[in-house]
């Protein structure tokens, strides 16, 4: 055994996923999609002054491209989530980075604010949207270990229209002796059981480890693109403005490059065979094995549009409390992301201004704010820091323990606590500095609350990641009727997602052989995830920013209080529910 494959058994991904495979999903997809946008938010104000030379007002042209980059992303979310169906995830993923790089190097030829900069702002927010998508569309893929394969895999598509279902084994009619169990149902009981055991904890302990490459993708951003125009103003003849434009032509040129990676690295992804551009437009692909001149013909296919696959995708956040659990964290996983990111800083920044202690306008976060304040701005820095090494360090942990829960889901418990603790607790501090500076109370216990809101952060994304990829990797009932004309209609339902065994691989030596694996849905269900999140944070900036204020610089973290809380009462309801059924 090579040493690719002993450390692939050692990490939580199927015996099927190649060590190319999973090097390109932690590197290619996991880090690479959030560090070109931590770059691009962190560089736009320098685009704004130092290229189109605006000095006044840059906070609200930030505020405002960051909120038209939230609309696009809650359109183009479940759609690339729809496209990657039919298409693919690899071509999803690659066309993402291409119109990253493009978006990255129409930036810098903009010469206005409106349109050319906003265009350029909704063109990366497609690329981006498409790219963080595929994080989660590709994680059930990397952990199943019950799909068809290619060798047993039924061969469907033949005489497939425009309206074709988005994946191989998708809402194609189906009879029984279609869909049988792949190989794995011939196992023992007991081998089948010990299988899904690991099989069931792989979703968490991935989500884990995307956690940690999610977070070192921030990192490299701010200490390898960030610093890029320092570095180009040092070159002899070299303006701001130039040292700008290489930044961006640098980075953009990164991003085909990680393209290119990715559309090499995650060749022969398994669930994926069969598909492709040719799919997405509804073009006939290649005759199937076993279609011929020597073999009786395909059978009749019937199938579904894209709504339909949305429709379930939706429908299941409302059957399935694992997509539930999966979709609501994903929400607060988001808002947790902005709280942090954007309005700890603001809170900072507030305190300084309003105590006199600095000029300047809490909105605006210009480069002439952070020189005039700077010690607010480095404070902010500090605990934001703090939050992100903490929540760093905690994802693999979180992934791990998530893969051993039981009925009752101690890490959602524990991380949605200490953030309603954190979230309550840091607006009540006399200061948020850490030390007592001229009697104002500044106390190191800011430190620990800094922490608790990474810990809450890092929890609400891995355990949502892996309640998602569980989910996903469930099996649907399906129910053949026959109609007085003697044909037969396919009802596809879900398994009872509130019982532990009967979605799972132990119950496969005993269930029906008419089972449908939700595999099919992976990329719609992606999109529903994103679509929630990036609701969250519009929700969040509108309603937080506008009670931040009108009534309290403590607003939005009470706000996040109240979405914690409510996640806290879903999972501990779903709990519940289980435990009673099960007694």
């Amino acid at each position: 055994m090579g040493l690719s494959k002993r450390l692939l058994r050692r990490l939580p991904f199927s015996e099927s996923t190649t060590g190319l495979q999973a090097l390109t999903y932690l590197l290619g997809i996991s880090l690479f999609s959030i560090s070109f946008l931590v770059f691009l938010n962190s560089s736009i104000s320098f685009v704004i002054t130092d290229l189109i030379g605006i000095k006044d007002g840059v906070g609200d042209i930030v505020g405002t491209l960051g909120f038209v980059d939230e609309l696009v992303a809650l359109v183009a979310c479940p759609l690339w989530g729809l496209v990657s169906d039919r298409s693919g995830v690899r071509y999803v993923a690659v066309a993402g980075y291409i119109v990253i790089g493009l978006s990255l190097f129409l930036f810098v030829q903009a010469r206005n604010v409106y349109p050319q900069l906003l265009l350029a702002r909704i063109f990366f927010a497609i690329g981006a949207t498409a790219a963080a998508t595929m994080v989660t569309a590709i994680l059930p893929s990397l952990t199943d270990e019950t799909g068809p394969t290619a060798e047993n895999r039924p061969q469907l598509f033949q005489n497939a229209g425009p309206d074709v279902t988005l994946s191989v084994d998708s809402e194609a009619t189906i009879t029984p002796d279609r869909f049988r169990s792949d190989a794995s149902s011939a196992l023992p009981y007991e081998e089948a059981v010990d299988r899904n055991t690991r099989q069931k904890g792989k979703p968490y302990a991935l989500a884990g480890y995307v956690g940690l490459f999610t977070g070192c993708g921030a990192l490299v951003a701010l200490s390898l693109f960030l610093p890029l125009p320092a570095r180009f103003s040092h070159i002899e003849g070299a303006t701001l403005g130039d040292a700008v434009k290489y930044s961006f032509y640098v980075v953009g040129t990164i991003s085909f490059l990680v393209g290119m990676f990715v559309f090499f690295g995650l060749r022969g992804l398994r669930g994926e065979e069969g598909k492709g551009w040719r799919l997405l437009f509804g073009l006939r692909g290649s005759t199937p094995q076993g279609t011929g001149s020597d073999s009786s013909p395909a059978p009749k296919i019937k199938v579904l549009p894209y709504w339909h696959l949305l429709k379930d995708s939706v429908r299941l956040g409302f059957t399935d409390s694992e997509i539930a659990l999966g979709y609501l964290g994903g929400f607060v996983a988001r808002a947790s992301t902005v709280a942090i990111s954007l309005f700890l800083p603001l809170y900072v920044n507030a305190f300084f201004i309003g105590n006199g202690f600095c000029q300047g306008s809490p909105n605006d976060p210009s480069p002439e704010l952070k020189k005039e304040c700077r010690q607010a701005y480095l404070l902010a820095s500090i605990l934001t820091g703090v939050a992100q090494l903490v929540g760093l360090i905690c994802a693999p942990v979180f992934g791990y323990l998530s893969s051993r829960t039981g009925r009752v889901n101690w890490p959602i418990i524990v991380s949605t606590i200490l953030g309603i603790v954190a979230y309550i607790a840091f607006p009540q501090l006399s200061s948020p500095e850490y030390k007592d500076v001229q009697g104002r109370g500044g106390s190191p216990a800011v430190f620990f609350l800094a922490a608790l809101m990474g810990i809450s952060q890092i929890g609400a994304i891995v355990c949502s990641l892996g309640s998602l990829g569980r989910g996903v990797l469930k099996v649907d009932i399906v129910n053949v009727l026959t109609t007085p004309d003697g044909d037969q209609e396919t009802l596809i339902e879900p398994a009872d997602s509130d019982d532990e065994t009967a979605p799972f691989l132990e119950n496969e030596a005993v269930l029906p052989e008419d089972t449908i694996s939700r595999v099919r849905l992976k990329g719609s269900v992606a999109g529903v995830y994103s679509w929630c999140g990036g609701a969250a944070i519009l929700l969040l900036t509108k309603l937080g920013g506008y009670l931040f204020d009108s009534w309290s610089t403590g607003a939005p973290f009470y706000l996040m209080a109240v979405f914690n809380g409510l996640l806290l009462v879903a999972s501990i309801g779903i709990d519940v529910g289980r435990t009673t059924r099960s007694g």
